[in-house]
């Protein structure tokens, strides 16, 4: 147990993860509310608009994600989130407003969900480089999982409340409530103790930046593998909303708060897989991969489940693969990635992640107007089958480095590597951890 909570050890850290809980139970809210006041008042029933909201949400990831990173990389980290928090908090302000004044129509919330995507944008490559300052290299990885934990933790609050609240006093009430939980984040930041902080440096203003973070990915194979990855389920299989919203308004006939239920119950299995993650040392890449496959199969299993009930217990294990290969994802990059440039790298995964949105939101919601939310949800699981057979392909192709076992009974393998003149003997378990062990050797060699 202490091993599952370490970074929690750390008084920022604390002050940092009540802060955050806080803040996304609100962030649930808003979302949840929304999709439904699109699907249901502004639509009827109309999938493809809410995939278009949820694009435009996401999209500026796509655009302006990579220029995020270079902020990150030379802004700090404490004041650039509060900037980027009172910039979404006024968002919500505006759409809560022209909801509750009865003024709403589709293209503003469009319009405010574009705003809200910007400032996200910018917001989502600072919060997870501004970790590494709160709790130093060594927990990072438990420090990104517990960041899951309490997003999913506030993802079994959120949309249940969202659901019940929407149903009683309306979206835009319910919208109204998130901007009140923004304060919550900028009390937490202003009680870090700055002396306890772990800043990296910070780069400096320079011509070609941008294009460094993006040769450092290329040439980094392991990294290409999981992006890939990442892309492929981020794009066509993280569209919950979509799915959720459809399979309980037209395939079962509910409410928003069955809706919102069905949202708080995926999260519990997020929870198991973000609390498990926690308890690693570090991420390993045949997690991520059996992760994708688990992901693939549940999302089988719950597009066939005839009843609701039945949905929502089979919706436990999609959140728990989902977040057992997106957590791991996201610690695997952070903790083979140069402090100097890892705002940089975060920020071109996460406009891989959250930037394929665009693409399969809509996509999906056209799949969901056409087919059904069954057939959307098999667009899901077929996703995380090409993700794992991606990276199970470039695992079988990474067999040709020569590996050997001296003596004969040594329980670890020996691996010999040469980079740049020089050789390297490395031993260990397994080809996963040698191919982690070699992109560390080449970032070392390329910081010096």
């Amino acid at each position: 147990m202490k091993t599952m909570f370490r970074s929690l050890a750390g008084v920022n850290y604390r002050i940092w993860f009540a802060g955050a809980l806080i803040s996304n139970v609100g962030t649930w809210m808003q979302r949840t509310a929304q999709d439904w006041f699109v699907l249901t008042e502004l639509t009827d029933n109309d999938a493809a608009a809410v995939g278009v909201t949820m694009a435009l949400q996401f999209g500026p990831a796509l655009i302006i994600g990579p220029l995020a990173g270079i902020i990150a990389d030379r802004m700090p980290g404490r004041r650039l989130l509060a900037i980027t928090q009172i910039a979404q908090a006024l968002l919500a302000l505006a759409l809560g407003l022209i909801i509750v004044l009865g003024i709403a129509e589709l293209w503003m919330v469009y319009l405010l969900a574009l705003g809200l995507g910007v400032a996200t944008a910018v917001d989502a490559p600072a919060r997870q480089t501004f970790v590494g300052e709160l709790v130093g290299t060594a927990d990072l990885p438990n420090a990104v999982a517990l960041n899951s934990a309490s997003f999913n933790t506030a993802r079994l609050i959120g949309p249940a409340a969202a659901g019940l609240l929407t149903v009683l006093v309306g979206a835009g009430w319910v919208i109204l409530i998130n901007v009140l939980t923004f304060a919550a984040m900028l009390v937490a930041l202003g009680l870090l103790r700055a002396a306890e902080l772990q800043p990296m440096q910070k780069a400096g203003r320079g011509r070609g930046q941008l294009r460094a973070g993006i040769q450092y990915v290329a040439r980094r194979a392991d990294l290409v593998v999981v992006f890939t990855m990442v892309f492929l389920v981020g794009t066509f299989g993280f569209n919950f909303a979509i799915f959720t919203a459809t399979m309980a308004r037209v395939e079962f006939g509910r409410d928003a708060a069955e809706f919102g239920l069905l949202s708080s119950i995926l999260a519990i299995g997020s929870v198991a897989g973000a609390l498990l993650s926690a308890r690693r040392d570090r991420p390993r890449l045949r997690v991520i991969v059996l992760a994708a496959l688990g992901f693939a199969g549940s999302m089988v299993v719950a597009a066939l489940m005839p009843t609701i009930e039945l949905f929502a217990l089979a919706l436990i294990p999609i959140g728990f693969f989902a977040l057992t290969m997106i957590t791991s994802a996201n610690a695997y990059v952070q903790t083979t990635t140069r402090a100097s440039i890892r705002g940089r790298v975060m920020a071109l995964y996460l406009t891989i992640f959250m930037g394929g949105t665009p693409i399969g939101a809509p996509l999906l919601g056209l799949v969901a107007n056409e087919l059904g939310a069954r057939w959307a949800m098999g667009v899901g699981a077929v996703a995380g089958l090409l993700a794992a057979v991606v990276a199970v392909l470039w695992m079988r192709a990474r067999h040709n480095l020569r590996i050997r076992r001296h003596p004969a009974d040594d329980p670890w393998w020996r691996l010999r590597v040469r980079y740049d003149g020089d050789d390297f003997e490395l031993r260990m378990q397994d080809l996963e951890t040698a191919t982690q062990e070699i992109a560390i050797v080449e970032a070392e060699a390329r910081k010096t």
